[in-house]
């Protein structure tokens, strides 16, 4: 039997997780309020218009990088992994950033109601939507467990993590292709 790590006993200030969850949700009441009360600055589309094709390449990015991540570390190659998800973490957050300036520019993208694809992508836009919201502060939990070298948690917590931030990155990537189709 392994011998528990020095940090496991550590549990986990409640100031910390108060934070994440603190940013979290402010990541999500702006979102929200980007998209049904401020006006975009940008309706013309004329500056940055490249902003979505540029989330996509970022999300397809930070899929390369889960996946690589969940192998390196099923070949318990530690260093490989971590920073595999190091880079999907700055993908992500990369992607955050311009999500939100595309959003602050341009305000929501339309897709045409009348498309028969219509039923799949608002089911597959609404199930992206609310596991990014849970997604968002899962990842950052993660992230603290494992730089804190609480790695029995950091593992137990993972297991749903991954899961739920590759299937944000890769429908965000979905997301953006049937949009592109419809325009």
């Amino acid at each position: 039997m392994p011998a528990p790590h020095k940090h496991a006993h550590l549990r986990t200030p409640p100031g910390v997780i108060l934070g994440i969850l603190g940013v979290s949700a402010a990541a999500s009441a702006l979102i929200c309020w980007l998209v049904y009360y401020h006006a975009p600055t940008d309706v013309a589309g004329t500056q940055l218009r490249s902003l979505p094709l540029v989330n996509a390449v970022l999300n397809g990015l930070a899929t390369v990088a889960l996946l690589t991540g969940f192998e390196e570390i099923r070949k318990r190659r530690v260093l490989q992994h971590r920073a595999a998800m190091s880079f999907a973490f700055i993908f992500s957050s990369i992607f955050l950033v311009s999500y939100l300036v595309n959003f602050t520019l341009h305000g929501e993208t339309h897709f045409n109601r009348f498309n028969p694809w219509w039923p799949f992508y608002w089911k597959l836009l609404a199930s992206h939507i609310v596991l990014s919201t849970v997604a968002l502060p899962m990842i950052l939990i993660t992230f603290f467990l494992s730089l804190t070298g609480r790695f029995h948690a950091h593992k137990r917590l993972a297991r749903w993590t991954f899961p739920i931030w590759l299937y944000v990155s890769v429908t965000g990537v979905i997301v953006y292709l049937m949009q592109a189709a419809c325009h």
